[in-house]
């Protein structure tokens, strides 16, 4: 294996994107999504970029990048369609040890992204270890296929669950058992056909009777 799998945590973090184009906006939001505080820094921006620079949600520089734009950053992502300036980050990034992400240039690389399957709050990533993105983007379509809106309600589900129980039982073997049971009945399918009645149902079995969607969703 190539590369050490990790979901990194950048709520919160200055980000900073160098490159204003189409991958440079698909990149800067990815890591907005993902709560970054975010700059970018190119002569020219996309007019969605410019949206979100208008709604205060990105601060955008109107100019080349300098190795100063690197202070303070956590990490930095270089989108430009010029290979010097792409270089040039990679350096910089190195000699200041923040993470460096160069797109389409592994060699220059200290972190790649995956491709990604998302619903709600499951993240499925795809990683060819950059032999082969292409494959990667496939195996992402077949894979948007299987998995529905129906697990980003499940894990949701799941989520209020697990923190519901350990709030009321500090017995994590007892809330493991009932984790295993909510998992082996149906939910998923009949999250799948909004049979909200007989998840309902389920809950109350499992759990007992004061535990419902509405509550637990709400």
């Amino acid at each position: 294996m190539r590369y050490y799998p990790v979901n990194l945590d950048v709520k919160n973090k200055d980000c900073l994107v160098v490159g204003g184009g189409t991958i440079g906006e698909r990149k800067a939001k990815t890591l907005l999504s993902c709560g970054a505080m975010l700059s970018i820094v190119s002569p020219e921006v996309t007019p969605s970029l410019e949206e979100l620079a208008s709604a205060g949600e990105v601060r955008i520089a109107y100019r080349s990048y300098l190795p100063s734009d690197l202070d303070g950053k956590f990490l930095v992502i270089g989108a430009t369609a010029d290979e010097a300036v792409n270089r040039q980050i990679s350096q910089d990034a190195a000699s200041k040890g923040i993470l460096c992400n160069i797109v389409d240039r592994p060699e220059s690389c200290t972190f790649v992204l995956p491709a990604i399957v998302e619903q709600g709050d499951l993240t499925v990533a795809i990683s060819t270890s950059n032999k082969s993105p292409a494959l990667a983007k496939r195996l992402r379509r077949k894979l948007e296929k299987e998995f529905g809106p129906e697990y980003g309600q499940l894990l949701s589900l799941m989520g209020s669950v697990r923190r519901r129980l350990i709030a009321e039982n500090d017995s994590p073997e007892a809330n493991k058992a009932k984790f295993e049971q909510l998992l082996d009945t149906n939910l998923l399918e009949l999250f799948r056909q909004g049979r909200m009645g007989d998840i309902d149902n389920k809950l109350k079995e499992i759990l007992g009777k004061e535990y419902n969607l509405q509550s637990l969703l709400n």
